[in-house]
């Protein structure tokens, strides 16, 4: 066990002008990703990296080693790193682990950064809820998506009251998958028991969580109910037989993910959201964010701001009149899309990465409330329980509860990250 330390705010581990010593916990694809960007953020140091693959740790340790830092530690125990003297730890293993390593950190006091993923356990979330609450260790859903241009824009747009109230969103995940899931079976990734062993919305956060943002879960509103309802499974079944360095291996596996799950969301002050996976049939990329309010429209994948204004008929004109005209609002971006450069862009997922981790460990040094915190986290993240038992139970309305115990009434709205005010 990690010696127990108490988080003190005040004291010398988090001094502002101290380089922050990080130790990341989960070295696979996601984890990797998250090193490209923190090895280019100056005040921060990689000093330890766990995983349980050997080769995962001694590459990881080899890129520090290559950006002129020391070699990092390597262990395959977690618990080693949080003994290590690290002032941050980033969770990136597979979502099976990410709540107990969450909170052996938190009762460590040191601030956590964990990864996005769905879960499968209310018990795991009231849990996490505990801890928190107990340690008030700080704590970050690493919930990119928040943070991204696209995203970014809408809130500000409702911010700005440009939309008027918004009534309905809807996000989706839509991802081909289906080499990922299947390819598990070299790579370890965790996705191919998720998708043998489960059937639900299993990775709702990167669409939900700008939602939530926008509609002020846990600050003033909350999820009330949600139905979801799942597809045939018939995608990987049809990918692998025709994959030949799958077919043999997995010609025997059956998978109950369902193709494309669907799921409906109830909220208290009256808004509906609609999610949608769609991970395992041949399909472009898509998040499919779409905000719906009294005075206008705006439309992620086609990158549209439609208004109640007279510029368009709505009832004739085509909807490519509207298509790539969200530029003529860029007024409305935050500061920190109107200065990110090429590399940061490049280092991954378009620069929403690394405008995340900024601010997380911008938080981190200046003892500033996390802007998603544990209430967010478990909210977004207990949508997969609750929609696996909804569509378990033929697709019946299954009640989401409020884990801040009726604090939600009373929080502030927080947005990620400080938005422009348009007069």
């Amino acid at each position: 066990m990690a010696p127990r330390r108490v988080y003190d705010p005040k004291g010398k581990i988090m001094e502002n002008e101290k380089i922050l010593k990080v130790g990341m916990i989960g070295l696979g694809q996601r984890g990797n990703g998250l090193m490209t960007n923190i090895l280019n953020i100056k005040g921060v140091r990689i000093a330890a990296v766990c995983d349980k693959f050997g080769d995962r740790m001694d590459a990881a340790a080899g890129r520090v080693v290559e950006n002129g830092d020391p070699e990092p530690l390597k262990t395959d125990d977690y618990r080693q790193v949080l003994a290590a003297g690290v002032d941050v730890v980033i969770v990136a293993t597979g979502w099976n682990m990410h709540v107990k390593v969450t909170m052996a950190a938190l009762r460590a006091g040191i601030p956590v950064g964990m990864e996005v993923g769905g879960t499968h356990s209310i018990e795991d979330c009231w849990k996490l809820v505990g801890c928190y609450e107990e340690t008030q260790t700080p704590f970050m859903f690493l919930e990119n998506c928040c943070y991204n241009e696209s995203e970014a824009l809408a809130t500000s747009l409702v911010r700005n009251g440009v939309l008027g109230e918004v009534s309905f969103c809807q996000g989706y995940y839509c991802h081909d998958l289906r080499d990922e899931i299947a390819g598990g079976i070299d790579t370890h990734h965790y996705r191919l028991e998720e998708y043998k062993n489960h059937n639900c919305e299993n990775y709702p956060t990167h669409e939900l969580g700008p939602i939530a943002k926008i509609l002020n879960i846990n600050r003033g509103n909350r999820f009330v109910r949600l139905v979801a309802m799942s597809s045939k499974s018939q995608g990987m079944k049809e990918y692998i037989a025709k994959t030949p360095k799958y077919s043999e291996r997995l010609k025997d596996v059956v998978f109950r993910q369902g193709d494309v799950t669907t799921t409906m969301i109830e909220c208290e002050n009256g808004e509906t959201i609609f999610l949608k996976l769609d991970t395992t049939l041949p399909r472009l990329y898509e998040r499919g964010l779409t905000v719906s309010g009294t005075k206008g429209f705006y439309c992620q994948t086609t990158e549209s701001v439609i208004l109640d204004d007279g510029k368009y008929n709505h009832e004739s004109d085509p909807y490519k009149k509207a298509f790539f005209n969200q530029k003529e609002y860029n007024k409305y971006l935050p500061d920190d899309w109107r200065t990110i450069t090429k590399d940061q862009i490049d280092a991954g997922h378009g620069g929403m990465d690394y405008v995340m981790l900024k601010h997380f460990f911008m938080h981190v040094k200046d003892h500033t409330p996390m802007p998603i915190d544990i209430y967010d986290a478990v909210a977004w993240m207990s949508v997969t329980a609750l929609s696996e038992q909804s569509i378990a139970k033929g697709s019946a309305a299954v009640e989401c509860p409020d884990f801040t115990r009726g604090k939600y009434k009373e929080r502030k709205v927080v947005d990620v990250m400080e938005l422009p005010s348009i007069k």
